[in-house]
């Protein structure tokens, strides 16, 4: 009797336990769908607030414009600009893959240059104390000073644009990178001295990846700078024919009062900003995401 029970109870048990997935068999999906629909949930909660303000901002702006007979060379309704941006789109396009390729290289040269700069000057107090004062100086300078000695010492081109832009977008990495090294935990610093760690070894294994957090916050304010500085240095430089930015873009509808296509290239240089803010931001998920607390998700 006591065998025909162990006997059935066994066989039970083996019709509990989970079974091999049978070749030709698809294996079942490791992430479930409520938790993919979760994540879509918080995406559109995240989405929705802005875009409900951006509808109802188009709507008065609209409203505004068309019931109130304001003149469409002081201030165009959103259809006007939209109608602009339509029918000028192939050299606005052109225009914002300039400012694009302008903004994008500085910004690589001025986050290159500054992070470099910010582990020389940290390396030496007497190094950081010599120099550092100048480079204060260079960020107090208005840019509309240096700027057109940029273009006569490079040339109205491309580059004197890249030159001032990257001038703008240096000193925030600068900065924010050299506060991050100085930021050092001394515990750890004193760890890796008990351990006759070099400068060096602890600039690149301790004092560089503890400062990573800075070091973003510099590339997020040097991005929009870079954008910025490239729009500004378009507007000195004064470069037209295939190389014209927006810059220039705008400059030119300003001075013919075709401002439905001033605003358009004035929103185009504002989501080229908004875009690159976001992809930086999204450089910081990727460094920090999965040690830091400033890009840690945590669900509330």
């Amino acid at each position: 009797m006591s065998s025909d029970v162990l006997a059935s109870a066994d066989a039970q048990a083996r019709d509990a336990a989970p079974r091999a997935a049978e070749p030709g068999r698809s294996a079942a999906p490791r992430r479930r769908p409520t938790a993919i629909l979760d994540a879509a949930l918080r995406g559109v909660r995240r989405a929705l607030p802005p875009l409900v303000v951006l509808v109802v901002v188009l709507l008065a702006w609209q409203a505004i414009t068309r019931w109130g007979d304001v003149p469409r060379y002081l201030v165009p309704s959103p259809t006007d600009v939209a109608s602009a941006a339509r029918d000028n789109a192939p050299d606005l396009l052109t225009s914002l893959l300039t400012t694009t390729r302008e903004a994008v290289t500085a910004f690589v040269v001025s986050g290159a240059l500054g992070i470099l700069g910010a582990i020389g000057l940290a390396s030496s107090r007497t190094i950081e104390r010599s120099v550092y004062p100048y480079a204060i100086v260079l960020q107090t300078i208005p840019v509309v000073a240096t700027a057109p000695l940029i273009v006569i010492w490079f040339g109205a081109s491309i580059t004197s644009v890249v030159v001032i832009a990257a001038i703008m977008g240096f000193f925030p990495v600068l900065s924010s990178t050299l506060t991050g090294l100085r930021a050092t935990d001394h515990r750890l610093t004193d760890l890796f001295a008990l351990y006759d760690a070099g400068r060096w070894q602890t600039m690149w294994r301790l004092r560089i990846p503890a400062a990573l957090p800075y070091v973003v916050s510099g590339l997020r304010v040097s991005s929009t700078l870079a954008v910025v500085g490239a729009i500004v240095g378009e507007y000195i430089a004064g470069i037209g024919n295939g190389e014209a930015g927006l810059g220039f873009a705008i400059t030119q509808s300003a001075i013919r009062l075709e401002t439905p296509y001033l605003f358009a290239a004035g929103i185009a240089a504002s989501i080229l900003g908004i875009a690159f803010f976001q992809l930086v931001n999204g450089l910081s998920r990727l460094l920090l995401g999965s040690w830091h607390e400033s890009e840690m998700r945590v669900e509330r």
